[in-house]
């Protein structure tokens, strides 16, 4: 079942973003909107890190978006790629846009299955790719054969064998990597389900990362270090302290010290359990 904000819910986030009207639902709108977020919500794992720490039973923070915004309003944390970009739809949905959910890849190492959630729009037109993950600011037109540039500049989307891709770069991945996308209609319990799933292994269950945009730079958090990136994809990295961390994470990416206070420190990621290095240490350990 299709989840909308409540109006009280919805102003709360439009005046968070500085919005003293609802925005139209055509790409002015839509522009307006997801630069908005980018600038406004974090891709993090605060609050998830917290949770598998604790062993927590309940549902994934951030499952649907009420809980999401909520968590945002108080604290200032965003979250993962299936709640941060279920979270964009319900909003978009809510603010009358012709909106989807998409399922796509993050392409670590080929031929990995579906991995990474999106958020698709229909606006004037075209279809665009607003993406709570990769943040790149600008809507990502994916009709017909044409390049796009996000934010920064080397942020592309390009089209080849029929779909739709998009290099970037995560703050804990410099080198870059790219986004397939591989559907562009998903349910909200689809989401749901391959959100629960990342329970048992994510490469975001173990290390911070966290990802904002600023006025001209991408900015925050990825493999233990503060990160910087420029609008022409130079990059920065900076070894901080646990007392830095969180003095960054208060005063520059503006999360409540109650929550940043609750995060465990990082701890090293183990290979997939799928993955070839950990089912031959799994035979070693059974022999």
């Amino acid at each position: 079942m299709e989840q909308n904000l409540s109006a009280e819910l919805l102003e709360g986030v439009l005046q968070k973003f500085g919005f003293s009207d609802y925005p139209q639902s055509d790409i002015n709108g839509l522009r307006a909107i997801y630069k908005a977020w980018c600038q406004k919500v974090p891709f993090d794992n605060v609050r998830k890190l917290i949770h598998v720490s604790e062993n927590n039973p309940a549902v994934l923070p951030g499952d649907n978006a009420t809980d999401f915004f909520q968590a945002w309003l108080t604290h200032g944390t965003g979250g993962t790629c299936w709640s941060g970009n279920g979270a964009l739809h319900d909003l978009l949905q809510s603010l009358g846009f012709n909106v989807s959910r998409g399922v796509a890849t993050m392409l670590v190492t080929p031929d990995l299955p579906p991995n990474h959630g999106t958020v698709l729009v229909e606006c004037d037109g075209a279809t665009f790719v607003v993406d709570a993950s990769i943040l790149h600011r600008d809507p990502l037109p994916i009709n017909g054969n044409d390049e796009a540039q996000g934010f920064p500049h080397n942020i592309k989307l390009s089209n080849r064998d029929g779909r739709h891709y998009i290099w970037w770069q995560p703050l804990h991945l410099l080198a870059g990597i790219e986004c397939r996308i591989d559907k562009t209609s998903a349910t909200l319990e689809e989401f749901q389900q391959r959100h629960e799933l990342t329970r048992a292994w994510s490469p975001f269950n173990y290390q911070l990362t966290v990802r904002l945009i600023g006025a001209d730079s991408v900015v925050g958090v990825g493999a233990g270090h503060w990160v910087e990136i420029d609008s022409l994809g130079e990059a920065t990295q900076t070894n901080i302290s646990a007392e830095q961390r969180r003095k960054l994470m208060v005063d520059r990416l503006g999360m409540s010290e109650e929550i940043v206070d609750k995060l465990p420190a990082d701890r090293p990621t183990p290979p997939p359990p799928w993955s070839k290095t950990a089912q031959k240490a799994a035979q070693n350990s059974g022999s």
